[in-house]
């Protein structure tokens, strides 16, 4: 795969949960333009809901914690009531969010932890 540094466990972890991410994105993105449209019923706002939570769940568990955050802000707004549309522009800023939130950790993941960790690893004492 790569000749470079090796990346540790953790990091292969946060790639594998990564990975799954792109389709997601897409259906998430489907889903806010189909509730745009009005064309998203219950049980696919619903569906979309559990979706952002299990992604929510799974970024928390492998610390990577502004995927979290952001999932789970979606999934409120999503589940709010109130103004459609303006629950439609929130969760559409907050898919960008989500996205660059996504790079974010893509790219944590993919460099070696020692060029990075041992700044902000703290001395003895």
């Amino acid at each position: 795969m790569s000749t470079g540094p090796k990346l540790s466990s953790r990091q292969h972890a946060q790639l594998a949960f990564l990975e799954t991410l792109p389709p997601k994105f897409q259906r998430a993105h489907k889903t806010i333009e189909q509730m745009a449209a009005l064309q998203a019923d219950e049980a696919v706002v619903r569906g979309f809901c559990r979706m952002l939570d299990e992604l929510k769940a799974g970024a928390a568990g492998l610390s990577l914690g502004a995927l979290a955050d952001t999932a789970g802000i979606m999934a409120t707004m999503a589940r709010r009531g109130g103004g459609l549309q303006m629950k439609v522009r929130g969760l559409r800023e907050l898919m960008g969010s989500l996205k660059i939130n996504y790079e974010g950790a893509l790219r944590a993941a993919t460099t070696p932890e020692a060029e990075h960790a041992d700044p902000a690893r703290p001395g003895p004492g």
